[in-house]
Parts: C-alpha cells; sequence; structure tokens
C-alpha cells in the first residue's frame, strides 16, 4: 500500500498548537529504553533543529510573498520549535552527557550505513561511506572516555548493535574546509530518496556539532574538554560536506518543500518502527503534523511558482532510516576504506599511497596537533585504567584491530603521542597475559 502525504489528511496548522504538559514530555528511563528509541529521539532533535532553523532563513530572504504565506511559514516554525523541545526533552535528566554523546554516535553510524546502502545515486553514497567511518571513529574515542570517567560500558549504550574499534583515527579527519566541498546533485535529475537521505544526514550531524558545543565543556577533564573540541571540529566539516551535495540553484520554495517532505518521511518510519507506545503517540502526532505543514507549503509552491509538488518529492513516502544493526555492512566498508582520504582535486577520494606531498590537508592537521591530538590521548590514558583499550567486537574482528590501525594511520602530519600499532598490540598483549593470570588465580 502506497502513502502519499500530499493526499492525506493532516492536521490542520490552527489546532496544532499545545499546551505546555504536551509539550515537556515525561523523558523515558535510561535504564530501560531500547538503544534505538534514543537514536530515533536524538536524530529527529536534529530534524526540528534544521526545519526550525530553515524557516527563519525562508521569511529573512524570500521576499514579495504575502502576509498570510509569511505568518504561515513563521507559525510552522513555532510549532516545529515545540516539537524539537518535545523531542529533545524526552532525554532523561540523570543520562549523561557521555551517555548521550555514545547514543548521538550510534546514530551517526547506523543512519549512515543504513543510507550507503539505500542511496541511489554512486557518488553520495561513496561520500556516506566516508564519512561513516570518521563517525565510527568517534564513537570508539568517548567510549575510553565513557569507561574511565563513569565506568559506563558502551554496551550500556549501544546495546550491542554497534561495534565498538578504531576506524579512520580522528586525528586524520581535520582537512582543508574547502576539499570538503562535493559536487552537488542536478535537482531535476536527483531522486527524491538522495534529496531526502542527504537532509536526513545534514541534519543529525549539524544536531551533533551543536551537542558537542554546548555540552563538551561540562567536564573538568582537560583531556576530554578538548577531544569534544576536536571532534566538534570534525562535525563542522561533514556538516560542510553533506550540504555541498545539494544543489544551490534550488529555490527557497523547493527548499521549504524538501524540509517539510524530510520531516514527514522521518516521522513515518519513526511511527511504524517504534516499540515504545508512549513515545510512538508522540512520532503518530507529529507525523500528522507534518503533514500539515506540507501540504502548506507544497501550495505555496504552487501559487508562487506555478509547479506540482510531486515533481519534486515524487508520489510516495520516502524511508530514509531504519535504525538496525549495521555491523556487517561497517564493518566490510572499515577494512576496504579506512585508507580513503579526500582527494586533491576536492571532488573524490583517493587512497593514502596517492595523496601528494603538498596536500592541503597535511598543513591543517600538523597545526592541530602540534602539541597532542586529545584522541589520542585518550587511549594513553586507558592503558592505565584497563591496560588497553575498550573495544567490543566480535572477535573475528577484534584481532584485526591492529591492522586496521596501521592501514589507517597516515605517514605525513601524525601526532607525536599517537598510539602506533605496535604499542596497541604491546597493550593487548599485557591486558591478555594479565587477563590469564586473574583466571589462574580464581
Amino acid at each position: 500500500m502506497t502513502f502519499n502525504p500530499l493526499k492525506e489528511k493532516g492536521i490542520p496548522l490552527d489546532k496544532q498548537q499545545r499546551n505546555w504538559h504536551q509539550i515537556v514530555a515525561k523523558p523515558y528511563k535510561k535504564q530501560k529504553v531500547d538503544c534505538y528509541t534514543r537514536t530515533r529521539q536524538i536524530l529527529m532533535n536534529g530534524i526540528e533543529v534544521e526545519a526550525w532553523g530553515f524557516k527563519h532563513q525562508f521569511n529573512r530572504f524570500v521576499p514579495n510573498i504575502d502576509l498570510e504565506d509569511k505568518e504561515n511559514i513563521s507559525r510552522i516554525g513555532r510549532i516545529e520549535n515545540q516539537q524539537q523541545m518535545t523531542c529533545n526533552w524526552l532525554t532523561p535528566a540523570d543520562q549523561s552527557v557521555l551517555e548521550t554523546t555514545l547514543g548521538y554516535e550510534q546514530v551517526a553510524v547506523d543512519l549512515t550505513a543504513w543510507l550507503a546502502q539505500n542511496e541511489p545515486d554512486k557518488y553520495v553514497k561513496e561520500t556516506f561511506d566516508f564519512g561513516l567511518l570518521e563517525d565510527f571513529d568517534h564513537l570508539y574515542r568517548y567510549s575510553q572516555f565513557a569507561y574511565m570517567t563513569e565506568s559506563i560500558e558502551p554496551s550500556d549504550i549501544v546495546q550491542g548493535k554497534t561495534d565498538v574499534i578504531v576506524g579512520r583515527p580522528t586525528q586524520h579527519h581535520h582537512n582543508c574546509n574547502g576539499l570538503r566541498l562535493r559536487n552537488y546533485y542536478d535537482k531535476n535529475t536527483a531522486s527524491p530518496q538522495t534529496k531526502v537521505n542527504i537532509l536526513t544526514v545534514l541534519s543529525g550531524e549539524q544536531q551533533t556539532h551543536n551537542f558537542y558545543a554546548e555540552h563538551g565543556f561540562m567536564y573538568g577533564d582537560h583531556v576530554l574538554r578538548e577531544t569534544y573540541a576536536e571532534i566538534k571540529d570534525v562535525e563542522e566539516e561533514h556538516v560542510t560536506m553533506y550540504e555541498s551535495l545539494i544543489d544551490p540553484s534550488e529555490t527557497m520554495f523547493e527548499k521549504a518543500l524538501l524540509h517539510e517532505f524530510t520531516e514527514v518521511c522521518n516521522y513515518y518510519t519513526c511511527l511504524e518502527d517504534e516499540e515504545d507506545e508512549e513515545i510512538k503517540k508522540y512520532w503518530e502526532i507529529f507525523l500528522d503534523m507534518e503533514i500539515g505543514h506540507l501540504k502548506l507549503v507544497a501550495d505555496m509552491l504552487k501559487k508562487y511558482e506555478k509547479r506540482d509538488p510531486e515533481e519534486i518529492i515524487g508520489n510516495e513516502i520516502i524511508i530514509p532510516c531504519r535504525f538496525k544493526s549495521q555491523k556487517a555492512y561497517v564493518q566490510k566498508v572499515l577494512e576496504s576504506e579506512v585508507n580513503k582520504r579526500l582527494a586533491p582535486d576536492g571532488k573524490y577520494y583517493d587512497s593514502m599511497d596517492k595523496i601528494p606531498a603538498d596536500w592541503a590537508s597535511y598543513k591543517i592537521q600538523e597545526k592541530a596537533a602540534e602539541i597532542s591530538a586529545p584522541s589520542e590521548n585518550c587511549i594513553k590514558l586507558i592503558e592505565h585504567y584497563y591496560d588497553r583499550d575498550i573495544v567490543e567486537a566480535s572477535e573475528n574482528l577484534k584481532n584485526k584491530e591492529v591492522t586496521l590501525l596501521k592501514n589507517g594511520l597516515q605517514d605525513i602530519a601524525v601526532a607525536h603521542n599517537t598510539v602506533m600499532p605496535d604499542k596497541l598490540q604491546e597493550m593487548i598483549d599485557y591486558h591478555e597475559k594479565r587477563e590469564q593470570e586473574k583466571e589462574k588465580i580464581i
């Protein structure tokens, strides 16, 4: 059965105002919540932040529309601000910043992996795969701090659905931002799936950046604070990379329609997949609200551009993401692409052996890590707590960790405090020896 949101009834804008008891929802219990309920909640927070921000850009830059339409855009922005509060404040007060951080990185890994496998444009898919391995390494770095600072096992949050092991090392994610700029799709030929996929991952990455910007200072450990700063900077690069995939010649009315359609598609998928009945109620009502928003914006497109909205978004719902374990796909990309870098032409990707010595990103990386790379310090610190790094993955993947690190490290612009493959192997061997000695005592 097809679902065409333009044909659905939805909730009229005049009936969407809620009271404060409805807006500020009862949070989930962190001890009981399914990890993918948390990831849906985190993603929809980001989707709403992007939608809300775009409404303000629309009203700042679109002239010569009727006052009633301008008012409707501002009223939609107000409703989406309230939806964002509901989504974000489902987070319980006793969930720490680091616990929430692991949730953010699980979103990034499993969302991007799903999108890559369901992306019809090969170039866009390659971009998703490239970003995936960077977020994968962020999850690994933060997991070390979660264990050291709050005795959190990564599985407490990711619940075994997402592997935790080294990816493309974070110190190598810092690039000349010009190299992050991608080729953008052609708005006239790109699939609605591609457009929704990009807006979805862009919203998630932007909100990850915002969360780290607003919460990274909340720990006293200076290395952890620096690590939040380092990874926040990478998230800024991700926002640059993903937004550059969007055709800049889209009109503001096209963009408004795509924003509303992206919200509809994501809430539709949340509603289909959610198992928590209390939270599912919010996905249902927000889906109906967004259908109301979509229809209003579709009418504006018809009115001001004399265009059929189905030319842009089609006549069926798009599935942006089914949150489920992506371990097999991530491992495949990890083993084959951990050595990829942004090519000097700024458009493609090359293996490290093809990157020239005057690559623009080397200067950025050397300056950033001239004292040390915080993301490497966390591995040095965890050695004192646990003998070796915290890894949660299948034995098959665990056994490949040193090789993955070796393949992911550059020869140029490597921080002096980097944990090199031979040192990592030494840590692993020492830990195994200690564990064996414990077994004998017991």
